[in-house]
Protein backbone atom coordinates (compact mmCIF):
# COMPACT_ATOMS: atom_id res chain seq x y z
CA UNK A 1 0.00 0.00 0.00
CA UNK A 2 1.03 3.54 0.01
CA UNK A 3 1.42 3.40 3.53
CA UNK A 4 4.35 0.60 3.22
CA UNK A 5 1.71 -1.96 4.47
CA UNK A 6 1.46 -5.06 3.04
CA UNK A 7 -1.52 -6.66 2.32
CA UNK A 8 -3.03 -9.72 0.25
CA UNK A 9 -4.49 -8.77 -2.25
CA UNK A 10 -7.83 -10.06 -4.38
CA UNK A 11 -7.62 -10.04 -8.06
CA UNK A 12 -10.65 -12.74 -9.88
CA UNK A 13 -13.85 -11.60 -10.09
CA UNK A 14 -15.32 -14.68 -8.30
CA UNK A 15 -12.90 -13.89 -5.21
CA UNK A 16 -13.70 -9.82 -5.15
CA UNK A 17 -17.43 -10.48 -5.07
CA UNK A 18 -17.04 -13.12 -2.35
CA UNK A 19 -15.25 -10.79 -0.25
CA UNK A 20 -17.70 -7.32 -1.16
CA UNK A 21 -20.47 -9.68 0.02
CA UNK A 22 -19.49 -11.66 2.95
CA UNK A 23 -20.93 -10.65 5.95
CA UNK A 24 -17.24 -11.61 7.53
CA UNK A 25 -15.84 -8.91 5.68
CA UNK A 26 -15.68 -5.99 7.59
CA UNK A 27 -15.06 -2.34 7.16
CA UNK A 28 -14.19 -1.35 10.42
CA UNK A 29 -9.98 -0.54 10.07
CA UNK A 30 -9.86 1.19 13.37
CA UNK A 31 -8.25 -1.04 15.45
CA UNK A 32 -4.27 -0.28 16.29
CA UNK A 33 -2.17 -1.82 14.07
CA UNK A 34 -4.33 -2.65 11.16
CA UNK A 35 -2.75 -2.10 8.11
CA UNK A 36 -3.58 1.09 6.31
CA UNK A 37 -4.01 2.51 2.54
CA UNK A 38 -2.24 5.77 3.36
CA UNK A 39 -0.87 7.29 6.84
CA UNK A 40 -2.48 10.17 8.33
CA UNK A 41 -5.93 10.43 8.92
CA UNK A 42 -8.19 9.45 6.72
CA UNK A 43 -11.94 8.75 6.19
CA UNK A 44 -11.28 5.26 7.52
CA UNK A 45 -10.79 6.66 11.22
CA UNK A 46 -14.45 7.83 11.14
CA UNK A 47 -17.21 5.46 12.62
CA UNK A 48 -19.91 7.53 11.73
CA UNK A 49 -18.91 7.40 7.59
CA UNK A 50 -21.57 4.60 6.07
CA UNK A 51 -18.42 2.74 4.20
CA UNK A 52 -16.98 1.90 7.47
CA UNK A 53 -20.26 0.43 8.97
CA UNK A 54 -21.01 -3.02 9.18
CA UNK A 55 -24.38 -4.43 9.61
CA UNK A 56 -26.88 -3.75 11.48
CA UNK A 57 -25.66 -0.08 12.21
CA UNK A 58 -25.04 -0.35 7.95
CA UNK A 59 -28.12 -1.89 7.37
CA UNK A 60 -30.09 1.47 9.70
CA UNK A 61 -28.11 3.78 7.53
CA UNK A 62 -29.24 2.79 4.05
CA UNK A 63 -32.39 1.59 5.05
CA UNK A 64 -33.22 5.41 6.05
CA UNK A 65 -31.20 6.97 2.87
CA UNK A 66 -32.81 4.30 0.33
CA UNK A 67 -35.37 6.75 -0.92
CA UNK A 68 -33.13 9.42 -1.94
CA UNK A 69 -31.10 7.89 -4.51
CA UNK A 70 -33.84 5.93 -6.48
CA UNK A 71 -33.44 6.15 -10.11
CA UNK A 72 -36.76 8.38 -9.84
CA UNK A 73 -34.98 11.11 -7.59
CA UNK A 74 -32.16 11.15 -10.19
CA UNK A 75 -34.04 11.35 -13.35
CA UNK A 76 -35.47 14.50 -11.82
CA UNK A 77 -31.35 15.63 -12.35
CA UNK A 78 -30.69 14.73 -15.78
CA UNK A 79 -32.09 17.63 -17.46
CA UNK A 80 -30.09 19.90 -15.75
CA UNK A 81 -26.98 17.71 -16.11
CA UNK A 82 -26.97 17.63 -20.13
CA UNK A 83 -27.57 21.81 -19.86
CA UNK A 84 -24.48 22.07 -17.84
CA UNK A 85 -22.82 19.44 -20.63
CA UNK A 86 -23.39 21.81 -23.29
CA UNK A 87 -22.87 25.17 -21.55
CA UNK A 88 -19.40 23.74 -20.83
CA UNK A 89 -19.18 22.52 -24.24
CA UNK A 90 -20.61 26.05 -25.51
CA UNK A 91 -17.85 27.60 -23.49
CA UNK A 92 -14.77 25.36 -24.24
CA UNK A 93 -14.69 26.37 -28.41
CA UNK A 94 -12.99 23.86 -30.80
CA UNK A 95 -9.57 23.10 -28.68
CA UNK A 96 -9.43 22.60 -25.12
CA UNK A 97 -8.27 20.33 -22.07
CA UNK A 98 -11.39 17.87 -20.99
CA UNK A 99 -9.98 18.26 -17.37
CA UNK A 100 -10.33 21.28 -16.54
CA UNK A 101 -12.69 22.30 -19.53
CA UNK A 102 -15.52 19.85 -19.00
CA UNK A 103 -15.08 16.49 -16.69
CA UNK A 104 -14.08 18.07 -13.62
CA UNK A 105 -16.86 21.13 -13.72
CA UNK A 106 -19.11 18.62 -14.94
CA UNK A 107 -19.93 16.32 -11.41
CA UNK A 108 -18.93 19.35 -9.90
CA UNK A 109 -21.47 22.06 -10.53
CA UNK A 110 -24.42 19.10 -10.96
CA UNK A 111 -23.59 17.84 -7.04
CA UNK A 112 -23.20 21.68 -6.16
CA UNK A 113 -26.83 22.43 -7.69
CA UNK A 114 -28.14 18.93 -6.17
CA UNK A 115 -26.27 19.94 -2.59
CA UNK A 116 -27.46 23.87 -2.51
CA UNK A 117 -23.13 24.01 -2.68
CA UNK A 118 -22.65 28.00 -3.47
CA UNK A 119 -20.23 27.36 -6.59
CA UNK A 120 -17.47 30.36 -4.90
CA UNK A 121 -16.29 27.11 -3.14
CA UNK A 122 -15.77 24.78 -5.73
CA UNK A 123 -12.39 26.19 -5.55
CA UNK A 124 -11.64 25.51 -1.91
CA UNK A 125 -13.15 21.92 -1.71
CA UNK A 126 -11.19 21.27 -5.07
CA UNK A 127 -7.97 21.69 -2.52
CA UNK A 128 -9.59 19.63 -0.13
CA UNK A 129 -9.96 16.87 -2.54
CA UNK A 130 -6.62 17.05 -4.08
CA UNK A 131 -4.77 16.77 -0.82
CA UNK A 132 -7.35 14.32 1.07
CA UNK A 133 -6.58 11.68 -1.94
CA UNK A 134 -2.93 12.30 -2.32
CA UNK A 135 -0.98 9.07 -1.37
CA UNK A 136 1.71 11.23 -0.71
CA UNK A 137 3.75 10.88 2.53
CA UNK A 138 4.41 14.75 3.06
CA UNK A 139 0.48 15.01 2.97
CA UNK A 140 -0.09 12.84 5.85
CA UNK A 141 -0.58 16.01 7.97
CA UNK A 142 -2.56 18.00 5.69
CA UNK A 143 -4.84 15.16 4.66
CA UNK A 144 -5.92 15.28 8.42
CA UNK A 145 -6.47 19.19 7.97
CA UNK A 146 -8.35 18.68 5.10
CA UNK A 147 -10.57 16.38 6.27
CA UNK A 148 -11.27 18.84 9.35
CA UNK A 149 -12.01 21.70 7.22
CA UNK A 150 -14.07 19.29 4.66
CA UNK A 151 -16.33 17.54 7.25
CA UNK A 152 -16.76 21.50 9.18
CA UNK A 153 -17.59 22.91 6.04
CA UNK A 154 -20.76 20.49 5.61
CA UNK A 155 -21.51 21.27 9.29
CA UNK A 156 -22.20 24.77 7.89
CA UNK A 157 -23.86 23.87 5.42
CA UNK A 158 -26.82 21.38 6.92
CA UNK A 159 -27.26 24.31 9.51
CA UNK A 160 -27.72 26.57 6.47
CA UNK A 161 -30.22 24.58 5.20
CA UNK A 162 -31.89 23.57 8.26
CA UNK A 163 -32.59 27.37 8.72
CA UNK A 164 -33.69 27.60 5.18
CA UNK A 165 -35.38 24.34 3.76
CA UNK A 166 -35.54 23.98 0.38
CA UNK A 167 -36.25 21.02 -2.15
CA UNK A 168 -32.82 20.08 -2.80
CA UNK A 169 -31.10 16.74 -1.57
CA UNK A 170 -29.44 17.96 0.70
CA UNK A 171 -33.03 18.85 2.46
CA UNK A 172 -34.12 14.98 1.21
CA UNK A 173 -31.10 13.66 3.40
CA UNK A 174 -32.11 15.91 6.34
CA UNK A 175 -35.74 15.13 6.38
CA UNK A 176 -35.19 11.07 5.37
CA UNK A 177 -36.23 8.72 7.88
CA UNK A 178 -37.51 5.34 8.13
CA UNK A 179 -40.00 4.95 10.77
CA UNK A 180 -39.18 7.95 12.81
CA UNK A 181 -35.34 6.87 12.56
CA UNK A 182 -33.09 9.62 11.11
CA UNK A 183 -29.55 9.88 10.38
CA UNK A 184 -27.59 11.65 13.56
CA UNK A 185 -25.57 14.85 13.07
CA UNK A 186 -22.27 12.63 12.81
CA UNK A 187 -23.79 10.61 9.69
CA UNK A 188 -25.72 13.55 7.90
CA UNK A 189 -21.84 15.68 8.00
CA UNK A 190 -20.57 12.26 6.17
CA UNK A 191 -22.41 11.68 3.84
CA UNK A 192 -22.39 15.56 2.82
CA UNK A 193 -18.68 15.17 2.52
CA UNK A 194 -19.04 11.78 0.71
CA UNK A 195 -21.40 13.44 -2.00
CA UNK A 196 -19.45 16.39 -2.74
CA UNK A 197 -16.04 14.08 -2.79
CA UNK A 198 -17.05 11.07 -4.79
CA UNK A 199 -19.97 13.36 -6.19
CA UNK A 200 -17.38 15.08 -8.15
CA UNK A 201 -13.75 13.33 -7.90
CA UNK A 202 -14.16 10.31 -8.90
CA UNK A 203 -17.06 10.63 -11.93
CA UNK A 204 -14.54 13.47 -13.10
CA UNK A 205 -12.31 10.90 -13.39
CA UNK A 206 -14.23 8.12 -15.26
CA UNK A 207 -15.16 10.94 -17.51
CA UNK A 208 -11.73 12.08 -18.35
CA UNK A 209 -10.51 7.73 -17.94
CA UNK A 210 -13.48 7.56 -20.48
CA UNK A 211 -12.57 10.07 -23.04
CA UNK A 212 -8.98 8.71 -23.21
CA UNK A 213 -9.86 5.67 -23.65
CA UNK A 214 -12.86 6.58 -26.38
CA UNK A 215 -10.03 8.92 -28.32
CA UNK A 216 -7.27 6.17 -27.83
CA UNK A 217 -9.82 4.01 -30.36
CA UNK A 218 -11.20 6.70 -32.64
CA UNK A 219 -12.97 4.05 -34.68
CA UNK A 220 -15.45 3.27 -31.49
CA UNK A 221 -15.54 7.11 -31.06
CA UNK A 222 -17.23 7.21 -34.65
CA UNK A 223 -19.55 4.73 -33.97
CA UNK A 224 -21.00 5.75 -31.03
CA UNK A 225 -21.29 9.10 -32.75
CA UNK A 226 -23.13 6.82 -35.97
CA UNK A 227 -25.42 4.95 -33.01
CA UNK A 228 -26.55 7.23 -30.08
CA UNK A 229 -28.26 4.14 -28.86
CA UNK A 230 -25.31 2.73 -28.31
CA UNK A 231 -24.50 5.20 -25.27
CA UNK A 232 -26.00 3.28 -22.04
CA UNK A 233 -23.80 0.27 -23.38
CA UNK A 234 -20.66 2.14 -24.13
CA UNK A 235 -21.18 3.94 -20.61
CA UNK A 236 -20.82 0.25 -19.02
CA UNK A 237 -17.64 -0.64 -21.08
CA UNK A 238 -16.20 2.58 -19.85
CA UNK A 239 -16.75 1.54 -16.20
CA UNK A 240 -15.80 -1.94 -16.91
CA UNK A 241 -12.47 -0.99 -18.31
CA UNK A 242 -11.33 2.45 -16.85
CA UNK A 243 -13.73 1.93 -13.46
CA UNK A 244 -13.61 2.87 -10.41
CA UNK A 245 -10.45 4.63 -10.99
CA UNK A 246 -8.81 3.73 -7.63
CA UNK A 247 -7.78 0.12 -6.01
CA UNK A 248 -10.78 -0.39 -3.65
CA UNK A 249 -11.38 -0.26 -0.11
CA UNK A 250 -9.78 -2.64 2.52
CA UNK A 251 -11.69 -4.96 4.14
CA UNK A 252 -10.86 -6.79 7.72
CA UNK A 253 -11.77 -10.59 7.50
CA UNK A 254 -13.59 -11.15 10.97
CA UNK A 255 -13.98 -15.27 10.16
CA UNK A 256 -11.83 -17.20 7.57
CA UNK A 257 -13.22 -16.77 4.08
CA UNK A 258 -12.79 -19.21 1.45
CA UNK A 259 -11.56 -18.22 -2.16
CA UNK A 260 -10.29 -19.68 -5.14
CA UNK A 261 -6.64 -18.55 -4.43
CA UNK A 262 -6.73 -19.82 -0.55
CA UNK A 263 -8.25 -19.00 2.83
CA UNK A 264 -8.18 -15.18 3.57
CA UNK A 265 -7.78 -15.86 7.83
CA UNK A 266 -9.89 -14.60 10.50
CA UNK A 267 -7.85 -10.99 11.30
CA UNK A 268 -6.16 -10.74 7.92
CA UNK A 269 -6.80 -7.10 6.28
CA UNK A 270 -6.94 -7.92 2.75
CA UNK A 271 -7.75 -5.56 -0.62
CA UNK A 272 -10.38 -6.71 -2.86
CA UNK A 273 -9.50 -5.12 -6.27
CA UNK A 274 -12.55 -4.35 -8.32
CA UNK A 275 -10.38 -3.18 -11.37
CA UNK A 276 -8.43 -6.23 -11.23
CA UNK A 277 -11.62 -8.04 -11.41
CA UNK A 278 -13.31 -5.99 -14.27
CA UNK A 279 -10.26 -7.11 -16.13
CA UNK A 280 -10.86 -11.29 -15.27
CA UNK A 281 -10.17 -13.71 -18.16
CA UNK A 282 -12.31 -15.97 -16.65
CA UNK A 283 -15.24 -13.77 -17.05
CA UNK A 284 -14.78 -11.27 -19.98
CA UNK A 285 -14.02 -12.23 -23.15
CA UNK A 286 -10.69 -10.64 -24.19
CA UNK A 287 -10.92 -8.58 -21.12
CA UNK A 288 -7.86 -6.29 -22.60
CA UNK A 289 -9.71 -5.36 -25.02
CA UNK A 290 -12.07 -2.10 -25.27
CA UNK A 291 -15.11 -2.32 -26.91
CA UNK A 292 -18.61 -0.38 -26.70
CA UNK A 293 -20.69 -2.88 -27.89
CA UNK A 294 -19.61 -5.58 -25.57
CA UNK A 295 -23.05 -5.21 -22.90
CA UNK A 296 -25.05 -4.62 -25.58
CA UNK A 297 -27.92 -7.07 -26.01
CA UNK A 298 -27.59 -10.05 -28.05
CA UNK A 299 -23.47 -9.37 -27.94
CA UNK A 300 -20.97 -12.23 -27.19
CA UNK A 301 -18.94 -10.35 -24.38
CA UNK A 302 -18.52 -12.61 -21.80
CA UNK A 303 -16.84 -15.82 -21.57
CA UNK A 304 -17.68 -18.47 -23.99
CA UNK A 305 -19.48 -16.53 -25.81
CA UNK A 306 -22.40 -15.42 -23.31
CA UNK A 307 -23.36 -11.90 -22.04
CA UNK A 308 -20.79 -10.37 -20.01
CA UNK A 309 -21.74 -10.35 -16.05
CA UNK A 310 -22.04 -6.80 -14.41
CA UNK A 311 -18.45 -5.23 -13.77
CA UNK A 312 -17.82 -3.77 -10.43
CA UNK A 313 -16.86 -0.51 -10.51
CA UNK A 314 -19.68 0.12 -7.72
CA UNK A 315 -18.90 -2.85 -6.04
CA UNK A 316 -21.28 -5.09 -5.17
CA UNK A 317 -22.97 -6.56 -1.84
CA UNK A 318 -24.02 -4.25 1.30
CA UNK A 319 -21.45 -1.67 0.49
CA UNK A 320 -23.09 -1.27 -3.29
CA UNK A 321 -22.43 2.50 -4.49
CA UNK A 322 -25.21 4.17 -3.27
CA UNK A 323 -24.32 7.13 -5.64
CA UNK A 324 -24.40 4.46 -8.73
CA UNK A 325 -27.41 5.95 -10.67
CA UNK A 326 -26.41 9.29 -10.06
CA UNK A 327 -23.18 8.40 -11.76
CA UNK A 328 -24.62 6.27 -14.48
CA UNK A 329 -26.96 9.60 -15.57
CA UNK A 330 -24.05 12.12 -15.32
CA UNK A 331 -21.41 9.81 -17.32
CA UNK A 332 -24.46 9.41 -20.07
CA UNK A 333 -24.92 12.66 -20.13
CA UNK A 334 -21.31 13.38 -20.80
CA UNK A 335 -20.70 11.74 -23.18
CA UNK A 336 -23.88 12.06 -24.86
CA UNK A 337 -23.21 15.66 -24.90
CA UNK A 338 -19.71 15.62 -26.34
CA UNK A 339 -20.53 12.78 -28.59
CA UNK A 340 -23.31 14.57 -30.46
CA UNK A 341 -22.06 17.95 -30.14
CA UNK A 342 -18.13 17.20 -31.18
CA UNK A 343 -18.66 14.40 -33.46
CA UNK A 344 -15.26 15.11 -35.03
CA UNK A 345 -13.15 15.61 -31.39
CA UNK A 346 -9.43 14.50 -31.89
CA UNK A 347 -6.50 14.63 -29.29
CA UNK A 348 -4.30 17.07 -29.89
CA UNK A 349 -0.97 14.77 -29.13
CA UNK A 350 -0.67 11.43 -29.31
CA UNK A 351 -2.51 9.76 -26.42
CA UNK A 352 1.02 7.58 -25.60
CA UNK A 353 2.59 10.58 -24.64
CA UNK A 354 -0.47 12.15 -22.24
CA UNK A 355 1.16 11.91 -18.38
CA UNK A 356 -0.87 10.19 -15.81
CA UNK A 357 -1.40 10.85 -12.18
CA UNK A 358 0.83 9.15 -9.91
CA UNK A 359 0.80 10.12 -6.21
CA UNK A 360 -2.99 9.87 -5.78
CA UNK A 361 -6.35 7.31 -4.97
CA UNK A 362 -7.36 7.77 -8.20
CA UNK A 363 -5.56 7.62 -11.15
CA UNK A 364 -6.00 9.66 -14.35
CA UNK A 365 -5.00 11.56 -16.79
CA UNK A 366 -3.45 14.94 -15.87
CA UNK A 367 -3.91 16.83 -19.06
CA UNK A 368 -6.49 15.46 -22.30
CA UNK A 369 -6.26 18.40 -25.28
CA UNK A 370 -8.53 18.06 -27.65
CA UNK A 371 -9.52 19.69 -30.78
CA UNK A 372 -12.68 19.68 -33.33
CA UNK A 373 -13.57 21.05 -37.06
Amino acid sequence: MPSGDKVPMAVRHEDVRTLLSSPASSRNLREPGLPRMVNGTTVEDDPAALINQDPPAHTRYRRIMQGTFTPRQIERWRPRAAAIANELIDTAGREFDVVTGFALPLPARVICEMLGVPMDRYAQFREWTEVFLSTSEANAEARGEGYASFMAYAGELIAEHRARPGDDLLDLLIAARDEGDRLSEDELTNMVFTLILAGHETTASIIIRGMFRLLSHPEQYADLVRNPELLEPAVEEILRYEGPGGNGLLRRATADIALSGGVVQAGVVVLPNPAAANQDPEVYADPRRFDIRRFVEGEAGGKAGGPPPAHLSFGYGTHYCLGANLARMELQEAFRALTTRLPDLRPQEDPADIRWSSDGLIYRPLRLAVKSG
